[in-house]
Parts: C-alpha cells; structure tokens; sequence
C-alpha cells in the first residue's frame, strides 16, 4: 500500500483523549468516533482487527466449528429464556419512523450475547449422545446499552466479538472441555496476540448462570477497570467481586464511651459523618436492608470505608436474588427514612448479617433506625449481642489480607480480554434441550460459553505498546511489517530505488507500507510512522547511498544494511508469528 493512497493518514497535532488507546488510535489513522461507544475502523486499524481475529479463529477452529449468526433478533427468543427484564444492557430495534412502522411495527432485540440463538440452533440439528460434544462459535458485533461508554474502544456500545458456546452430555464432560480445551485454547490465543505474559487467569462471579466461578482472563493494564487480587501463596488471582477478604486489625485497646444518639439532619453519607461526628470511616457502620426472593428482610452491616458485596450476601444466604428494600419497606422495618438505618433495635424477624471488619471495633457509629439522628459510642455485648458468626459480606481493597493466609494481597489494574463460563443446564433447561442418551432416556445438555473481545484485544494492544509517539504494534498484528519511507524522491534515481524495494518486499511476501508522498517533508514522514507504529522502518535516501536505513520502531537506534540485510533481518522478525 502507497501511503499518497491511504485513505485516513495521521492527524497532526491530534486531541489528547482520556483514554491512550482512543488518543494513539484515532490520531494514527486506525479509528473514527461516530459516537461515544461507537467507531469506524478505518483501512489501518481494519487491518489490525483482521490479524488478531485471524489469530483467534486459528485457536478457536481447534475446538469448535466456525457460524454466524444474526445480531438482531425477535424479542420472544429472549423471553423464552426470562432474561429480557433481567439483562440491564439490552438494545431494542423498530422501526425509526411512521412510514417504516407501518411496514412492520416489531421489536427486535439487538443482541449482547448470542446464548438465546445458538441454543435453539443446537437443538435444532444435535438431539443425540452420538452429536456430543460439540463446539459453535463465531466472531460477530454485539451490542450493549453501557451507561457511559468510555476508555476508547475498551468499553464501547457497539463492539467485536468472539463468542464461543460448547455442548456436552455430562458436567463432567463440560468440566473437561472448560479446564483442558478451552482454557488451554485461550492461553495460547493470548500468547500469540502478544499479551500472554501479562494475562492472567482470574476467578470471578459465575453471575445468575453458575453457582460456580467463572474465569476471566486479565491483562495489567493501567487503564483496565477491573482490581485484580492476587495471593501469592495460593498463586490464585481473584476480581475484586469475589476475593475473600479479610481487613488488616484496627487498634481496640480504647475504653468503651457513653452511647448517645446525636441529631444530623440530611447527614447520611460516610464523608459528611465523618466531618459531622469527627469520627474515622473505620468506626462507622454502614447498614443496608435487602429483601430476597423468599421475601426474607434481611440487615446487613459492613464497615464505613467498605461497600456491601451482594454476591457474597447471596451466597450467605443461599438464595437466588438479593434487592435493595423499598424506602417504604425500609422505614416500616427501622421506623426511618432511607440513610438512618442500624443494626441497634432492629425487628426480630429482620436477621442482621455483619461484616467481619466490625468484630473488634470499640466506640462505633450506627444509624439510630430514628429520621436524622445516627447512635454513636456503641459497643457489642454491652449496647448490642455480639453475633455468634462474622461474615466477609464487603468489596475488597487495596490492603486487605487473603483471610486463609493471613498475607497482604498484591493488587494490580486489568483489563478482561475474555471469559469462560460454565452456563451448566440454565439455558438448555429453559428452551428444553434434551438429549436422547444410549439407552433411550432425555438427558440435559450441559453448556459452557467462552468470549474474547476482539476490538478490545486492540485497545488493550494500544494501551501496552506504546511511547509518547504513538503505538508500537507486535509485528503479528500490526497493519503491515515494513514500513518503507522515501525521502528525496525528487531524485529519478532515488526514487526507482525505492520503488524496487517495495516492489521486492511485496514479492517476497513481506506486507509493506510505503510513503511514497514526493512533497512531504522527512519529519512529517518520519512522524507518520512513528504514530502508525509498524514494526521496521526502512529509509532509502541520498544518504543511505546503496544501502537503507534499518530501525525497529520500539528501538532508538538505526543501523545501514544492503538490502538483502534487511530483508533476512525482516524474515527472522516473521519467523515468530
């Protein structure tokens, strides 16, 4: 490719956006924002985007066979599976106007996930135990209603996929696929996409489709959203949703103080008790009252400076859903508008779970279950019983111990470049999925589903290789593996120079982009590069003579080679993809 040819060159002194990816990608020429959330991929960054999709159905065809399915669908297919009320990310699609309504009024959902489509679609042609086990899969946009999309093209609206769906006659079986398939297919998938040392396997929340964990795969990653919380002598990396935590001791030497109720009207925040009490966010109690779905009240208490993990309250309590009571069901219970809850007076059919981070503390803070005013100085045993049991019921953080090891945890930033989730039978059962096994008998089939963000991948990419010039592409995926750049091309000679090079370079099959622009000046052409980020700068000159200039682009040095130096040096390069 010509670069005087390349539709989308770099924007000079290009916006700075709050994300690196957004700001290298969109000043390189490898993506447009249409929207928040949304984007163009322009001929560079398409081409990125094909390599680590090629990359990606390499690995997957090892274990599934490759589909395509539609991203819009009729609503019924989701409600078939009660997850239309329940998925919170849903886009619909009608008609935009009354002439295209008329023609036909129907929802469609757009879908997030394909789970909804690829069961049927199973059911449909493998009804038998000689049909299993079986894998589908398919790279595909998918679509999702973020509440701000943000960080460029790592939390989008409208993003690329690779969705991945296995089937089997046994949980063993999907056990089996899960740990030594998948999961293995994955790992090398990072590895050759360049991330692999800087991936790790986190475990997290299985969500409403296992009791089990999931596992994500977590690349370090300043600019990653997710906590990633590693014990080193367990070697287990957990997502902040579902590290078991344990908070470091507080000092409890102080003498109990007289409990006193003190007025603070529309003082309900922790920072605004602290400043109001002149206490510490370590001797407040936060007090939240959950309703669950055998229509248990439930109280549950964590420390100021933490936030009530529900995943772990469920587990506790064994039940399915976990909301927040309604402000009328609240103050039926605490007598008290929303924010002045506690855990002194509560009803006795209220069951009050408490965090483990409050067993020790002396003289704490409470809601005093009355409109503005909040307990303080209260103590266990005397004010309140002490509970028989203390639950890790809280968000971990930075400081916390692994409550098995008693060790501080390492705590790091990650971005999630895939899951794998074993779905078990949830979305078999509800369309009726059945197998005939060898004796005859209906049997469940049994479901994993296994994702990689594809456009992700490449954000992530962008935000690990970079420096303050632009990205610095693993040469596996970067648009193409030589850039060539022409400097005083105004020279015939010069110039047939180059134009043999690349022509050479094409032919050995060496993918080659060449800055052929007569009129642009070295700096602009030198800059161009350094932003697109391929792999090998090659310079022909009048002061490279008979040789060219050679220079990797995460590399200061250049060095000047004959060309059939450079090209071996390029092949070596390529051996490694």
């Amino acid at each position: 490719m010509r670069v005087s040819k390349l539709f989308a060159k770099p924007i000079k002194k290009g916006k700075t956006y709050e994300s690196k990816n957004a700001t290298f990608l969109i000043n390189g020429g490898f993506i447009d924002q249409v929207m928040a959330g949304a984007y163009t991929f322009l001929p560079l960054g398409t081409r990125v985007l094909h390599k680590i999709e090629k990359i990606v159905r390499e690995e997957m065809d090892k274990i599934g066979q490759e589909i395509f399915m539609p991203a819009i669908v009729p609503k019924q297919l989701w409600e078939d599976t009660n997850r239309l009320e329940k998925v919170d990310v849903l886009f619909k699609a009608s008609g935009a106007n009354a002439g295209s309504i008329a023609k036909n009024d129907t929802e469609y959902i757009l879908n997030s996930t394909h789970e909804e489509v690829v069961t049927p679609l199973a059911k449909q042609f493998n009804v038998s135990y000689r049909d299993l086990p079986f894998g589908l899969y398919q790279i595909q946009s998918k679509f999702r209603n973020e509440p701000r999309a943000k960080s460029g093209i790592l939390r989008g609206r409208e993003f690329r996929m690779k969705d991945l769906y296995s089937f089997h006659a046994s949980e063993e079986d999907l056990q089996r696929y899960y740990h030594d398939e998948a999961k293995q297919g994955y790992i090398e998938t990072f590895k050759r996409l360049g991330l692999g040392e800087d991936t790790v396997i986190a475990l997290a929340s299985g969500g409403d489709f296992t009791e089990d964990f999931s596992h994500e795969f977590q690349t370090r990653c300043e600019a990653g959203e997710d906590m990633i919380f590693y014990s080193k002598q367990k070697d287990i990396y957990y997502n902040r949703e579902v590290t078991p935590s344990k908070a470091p001791l507080v000092d409890t030497k102080e003498e109990m103080k007289d409990r006193k109720d003190v007025h603070g009207e529309g003082v309900i925040g922790v920072e605004d008790l602290q400043k109001h009490l002149g206490i510490t966010a370590d001797k407040s109690i936060k007090t939240l009252i959950y309703e669950t779905d055998k229509k248990e009240i439930i109280a549950v208490a964590v420390r100021g400076d933490y936030d009530v993990n529900e995943e772990k309250v469920r587990k506790v309590l064994g039940c399915k859903t976990l909301t927040l009571a309604t402000p009328e069901t609240i103050k039926k219970v605490t007598g008290a508008e929303v924010g002045y809850a506690g855990i002194l007076g509560l009803p006795a059919e209220v069951r009050l779970l408490v965090d483990e981070a409050l067993e020790h503390v002396v003289n704490f803070e409470t809601g005093a279950n009355k409109t503005d005013y909040h307990t303080v100085n209260a103590n266990w045993g005397r004010d309140i019983e002490k509970p028989e049991k203390f639950y890790d019921l809280k968000v971990a953080k930075d400081g916390d111990l692994d409550p098995e090891s008693g060790e501080a945890y390492e705590v790091f930033k990650a971005a999630e470049v895939g899951n794998i989730f074993p779905l078990n039978t949830k979305f078999s059962d509800a369309i009726g999925y059945m197998y005939t096994a060898e004796d005859g008998t209906a049997k469940p089939v049994y479901m994993g589903c296994y994702g990689i963000g594809t456009s992700r991948v490449m954000g992530v990419l962008a935000e690990k290789y970079n420096d303050d010039k632009g990205v610095i592409w693993p040469i596996q995926v970067a648009p193409y593996h030589v850039h060539l750049v022409g400097i005083d091309l105004q020279d015939d000679e010069i110039k047939a120079k180059a134009e043999k090079i690349y022509e050479e370079l094409a032919k050995q099959g060496i993918e080659v982009l060449y800055d052929d622009r007569v009129e642009s000046r070295a700096g602009e052409k030198f800059a161009d590069a350094d932003m697109i980020g391929i792999p090998v700068r090659l310079v022909v000159s009048k002061r490279t003579g008979e040789q060219v200039e050679y220079k990797l682009r995460a590399e200061k040095e250049s060095s000047l080679l004959n060309t059939d130096e450079a090209y071996t040096k390029i092949k070596e390069l390529l051996k490694n993809i």
